[in-house]
């Protein structure tokens, strides 16, 4: 079981759902009890998908299927035993009924048709033989039908097209990388075609942004994207400009990378950044760095992260209607505790600095500001970080790069013998995707010598109480707090005050691993 699987204490639900517990046992359950009018019950399945033996192969639509239909009876019985537990929507991952690694040609076989939703009302599973090539349709359709649930799945469609299009492709069919949504009479409510391809040779981007909501009876609206999408402001943020879309489904096939972008971390930032609950459902290939998926609120998240066992893993979790958001009490609560006060006087005494990434020293900030340590570069996420050294027991520390400066005011109960750092970088991240990007980090190094600071690791003992904060220049940031053993820490705190967005945080369940504030500049992408 992973290190999420014991962190009971973290997270309570109100209802008697054991398989609810963060990375517990799929299995395990309590008897149904009477759903409360204020919250439903979801499930995501972290799949370990059977993969083609040689994806660049050619080879026929029966062979496909063949591939196809066992990763579909593994569905199939996720699908019942959410049913037992009263899960009214399910979510399966990206990739997980095909595979991925394929050409445009070897992939063809596996490719559903796809009529659009918007113009054909159909049922796959009681009209089955309407359209060709829809044998994963109509699977899909039964096993909603089933389970008397909504489900989300993804697969690979096609689409023809004719040469008088001009976004036409030379072979006369679009190839789309694709989420289905069907309903739980098994009715085709939907479907998203991903915008935001990830290297991915054997699909076509859609020519328009598909903006995808869709309306259930138990919960409202819920928005649809997929894995990379996640990190750009189409389709993902501009669905959430509908304040009715409370929640959102999210299959992904994420490869993790630490510090910053484990898949749990991104998933529990945009849940908690945009005050919604987050469905996410990823791939299961350790050896490929492919685990990390949850249901997701702002307060509480329950989540599966497990780099040892070859299985898959089913969560399900009763989730709030109206998912109740981190608020920020700043300078309003009567009752300041002394590292809150500390924090809002550095900030009435240091005015907003704009330095190269050589001066960590800003003009005019107080004596108290003043680094004893050296700052260094190092590269994090393919990206050259300044950073300086946390020392001691307690201190304010502040790094800059171009125009953002990070802060770090904490205390230590014990210093462990471990080399932590605060980091800064504000520009376009290039490697494996052109995004523009600013961020404050506390990591844990990789070992004692500045250059393993960036490195990936997990385990940590170096305990913190302390607030994190600079002076970003986008609204859109992402609060990260991952410990030891790769756990979810919930923020005490976070937000705005005297234009610094800070993030507090005590009493930390074990050591720490990163905490960070990741913006995104969308318009300078």
């Amino acid at each position: 079981m992973s290190r999420a699987g014991r962190q009971l204490a973290l997270l309570l639900c109100s209802c008697c759902l054991a398989v609810a517990i963060p990375g517990g046992p799929a299995e395990e359950g309590c008897p149904a009890e009477p759903r409360q009018a204020a919250h439903y019950v979801a499930a995501v399945y972290e799949h370990r998908s059977f993969l083609s033996p040689d994806p660049l192969a050619l080879t026929s639509r029966k062979q496909a299927l063949e591939l196809m239909h066992r990763n579909l009876d593994i569905y199939e019985q996720q699908v019942t035993t959410a049913a037992r537990k009263g899960a009214q929507i399910i979510v399966f991952p990206e990739d997980g009924i095909h595979g991925f690694n394929f050409t445009r040609t070897s992939i063809y076989p596996f490719l559903d048709f796809m009529p659009s939703p918007h113009s054909v009302r159909w049922n796959p599973c009681l009209e089955p033989h309407r359209f060709n090539d829809t044998e994963v349709l109509q699977r899909l359709s039964c096993m909603a039908m089933k389970g008397e649930m909504f489900l989300v799945a993804n697969l690979g469609t096609k689409q023809p097209c004719h040469s008088s299009d001009p976004g036409c492709p030379s072979d006369g069919r679009y190839q789309f990388n694709t989420n289905v949504v069907f309903s739980s009479n098994g009715t085709l409510v939907d479907r998203y075609r991903k915008h935001n391809l990830y290297f991915e040779a054997a699909f076509d981007t859609p020519l328009e942004v598909d903006h995808v909501v869709f309306d259930t009876p138990f919960a409202g609206k819920f928005g649809v994207f997929t894995c990379f999408d996640i990190l750009f402001f189409d389709p993902a943020v501009r669905l959430l400009r509908d304040s009715e879309v409370k929640h959102v489904v999210y299959p992904t096939a994420w490869m993790n990378q630490l510090p910053l972008l484990a898949a749990i971390q991104i998933q529990r930032g945009f849940a908690i950044a945009f005050g919604i609950n987050l469905l996410a459902a990823n791939i299961h290939h350790p050896s490929l760095g492919m685990t990390g998926s949850g249901i997701h609120a702002p307060l509480k998240s329950f989540w599966h992260h497990n780099m040892e066992s070859p299985e898959g893993h089913l969560i399900i979790a009763e989730v709030a209607k109206n998912p109740p958001g981190l608020v920020s009490t700043g300078n309003a609560t009567g009752k300041m505790d002394p590292s809150h006060r500390k924090f809002l006087e550095l900030l009435a005494g240091d005015p907003y600095s704009e330095k190269d990434a050589q001066d960590v020293h800003c003009d005019g900030a107080p004596k108290s500001t003043t680094n004893a340590s050296p700052t260094f570069n190092s590269e994090m996420m393919y990206d050259n970080f300044t950073l300086v050294p946390v020392w001691g027991r307690e201190g304010h520390l502040h790094v800059c790069a171009n125009g953002l400066c990070c802060h770090l005011l904490y205390q230590r109960p014990t210093v462990s013998q471990e080399l932590y750092a605060l980091g800064v970088f504000d520009g376009l991240h290039t490697v494996h995707g052109t995004y523009y990007v600013q961020v404050c980090a506390l990591v844990k190094c990789g070992g004692l010598g500045f250059d393993t600071c960036g490195q990936e690791i997990t385990e940590a003992t170096g305990m913190f109480e302390f607030h994190l904060w600079g002076n970003f220049s986008t609204s859109y940031i992402f609060p990260m707090l991952l410990t030891s053993g790769m756990t979810l820490e919930t923020p005490d705190q976070l937000g705005w005050e005297s234009d610094h967005y800070f993030l507090k945080k005590r009493g930390l369940s074990s050591g720490l691993v990163t905490a960070a504030l990741y913006g995104r500049l969308y318009e300078k992408d």
